[in-house]
C-alpha cells in the first residue's frame, strides 16, 4: 500500500495508443537506471484469485506543482506502460486537508472543463515515447481515453457523490441522481466505489489501490478495442475500393487483384483476432466475487461488449467477402480447366484427322 495514495487525491487519466506492441521487460531495462518502476500487482487478493498475464509497468515521474482552478496543487506523476502498446498517464492530485465539498465540487468542474492539462499530458508522453524510441505520430483524440478517479481515504458520508461524479454545477434530478449512483459497490464498512462512464468515486480507509486498477484496465480494453474496431473500418472500405477496382479490369488482372485482397483480408482477419484475444485475457478475475462485479461493471459501463461485438461483425463481413472471392477465383479456374480440356480434345481430334489425311 503505498501511504501518499491513501490521502485523499484525484486521479487523472489520460490513455494514450501509441504502437502496436511494447516489450515490457525492455521498458524495465530502459527506464528503470533513472525512474522507480515496478509492475503491477494487486495487494488484497491472491495471486491465482486475478491472472494477469503481462502486468504493465508502473514508472514514477516524479511530482510537480499545479495551477488548478486559480489555486496551486501538489501532482505525483506516473505512467503505466502494457504490451499492448499502450501509456496510461496519471497526474494524482493531493487534496488538501480540510478540503470543503463545494471547493472539491469546483475542483471536479474545472478539471472537466479546461484543456489546460493536454499539454502537460502531451509532455509527458513525449518523454516516455523518446526514452523508449517509439517514433510514433502525435495521439489522435481518437485513439485517447479520459477518465478520472476521486480517490479517498477518509470520505465524508453527508457528501452527496453525484455532483462531483457529473462535474455539475446545478442541481440534478432525482432520476439522474439514481442513474448515476446505480453503479455502486462496497466490500465492508471502510470502502465504496461509483463508477460512471468518464469518472468515478473511490473510497478505501486503508488506501489500497486495487478497485482503480481495475478501472484502468476495464478503460484500457475499451481504447484498444475502438482503436482496433477503427483499423477494420478503414480495411473495409479499402476493401471495397480494392474490388471495385478490380472489377474493372481483364479477367486475368481481375483474378490475380482478387488473390492480392484475399491475402490481405486473412492476413487482416489473423492479426485482429490474435489482438482482440490478447485484450480479452489481459486481466482475468478467477476467483474474487467482489472483484468481479466491480471489473465486470467497468467493462459494462465502457460498452465494451458493443465494440467487441462490432469488431466480430466486421471480421464476419471480411470473411464473406474472402469466401466471395474466393469462389470467383475457384469458378474462373474452373471455367479455364474445362476450356483446356476442351482445347486438347479438339487439338487431339484434329492430330487424328491430319493423320488420316496424310
Amino acid at each position: 500500500m503505498n501511504n501518499s495514495a491513501s490521502k485523499n487525491s484525484v486521479w487523472v487519466y489520460r490513455i494514450f495508443d501509441i504502437t502496436d506492441e511494447i516489450d515490457l521487460r525492455s521498458v524495465e531495462h530502459i527506464l528503470s537506471p533513472d525512474k522507480p518502476t515496478s509492475r503491477m500487482r494487486l495487494s488484497r487478493v491472491r495471486p491465482k484469485s486475478i491472472h494477469i498475464g503481462n502486468p504493465p509497468v508502473t514508472v514514477e515521474l516524479g511530482s510537480r506543482e499545479l495551477n488548478l482552478n486559480g489555486l496551486p496543487y501538489q501532482v505525483i506523476v506516473t505512467a503505466r506502460i502494457f504490451d499492448l502498446g499502450v501509456v496510461s498517464l496519471v497526474f494524482k492530485i493531493s487534496l488538501p486537508e480540510g478540503i470543503s465539498y463545494s471547493e472539491l465540487r469546483e475542483l471536479s468542474v474545472f478539471l472537466y472543463n479546461t484543456d489546460d492539462l493536454e499539454p502537460v499530458f502531451e509532455d509527458y508522453l513525449e518523454i516516455i515515447k523518446i526514452s523508449l524510441n517509439i517514433s510514433a505520430p502525435e495521439p489522435i483524440e481518437e485513439y485517447m481515453e479520459d477518465f478520472v478517479i476521486y480517490f479517498f481515504g477518509k470520505w465524508d458520508s453527508s457528501w452527496n457523490p453525484v455532483p462531483i461524479l457529473l462535474a455539475e454545477k446545478e442541481p440534478v434530478s432525482e432520476q439522474t441522481e439514481q442513474e448515476t449512483i446505480k453503479n455502486t459497490f462496497s466490500y465492508g464498512p471502510g470502502d465504496l466505489t461509483v463508477i460512471t462512464w468518464d469518472s468515478a468515486l473511490v473510497y478505501d480507509s486503508e488506501g489500497s489501490t486495487d478497485i482503480p486498477d481495475l478501472i484502468e484496465f476495464a478503460i484500457t480494453q475499451l481504447l484498444e478495442l475502438r482503436y482496433y474496431d477503427s483499423i477494420l473500418s478503414t480495411e473495409l472500405h479499402r476493401m471495397y475500393d480494392s474490388i471495385e477496382m478490380a472489377d474493372k479490369e481483364g479477367w486475368w488482372t481481375r483474378l490475380r487483384q482478387y488473390r492480392r485482397i484475399m491475402k490481405n483480408l486473412m492476413e487482416l482477419v489473423i492479426d485482429i483476432t490474435e489482438v482482440t484475444e490478447r485484450i480479452q485475457k489481459q486481466l482475468k478475475v478467477t476467483e474474487d466475487v467482489f472483484y468481479a462485479r466491480v471489473y465486470g461493471a467497468a467493462l459494462s459501463i465502457f460498452r465494451t461488449r458493443e465494440w467487441t461485438d462490432s469488431i466480430q461483425h466486421k471480421v464476419q463481413l471480411i470473411q464473406g467477402n474472402y469466401a466471395m472471392l474466393s469462389d470467383e477465383v475457384i469458378n474462373h479456374r474452373s471455367m479455364l480447366l474445362e476450356v483446356a480440356i476442351v482445347a486438347l480434345f479438339v487439338f487431339e481430334v484434329i492430330l487424328t484427322l491430319i493423320e488420316k489425311l496424310f
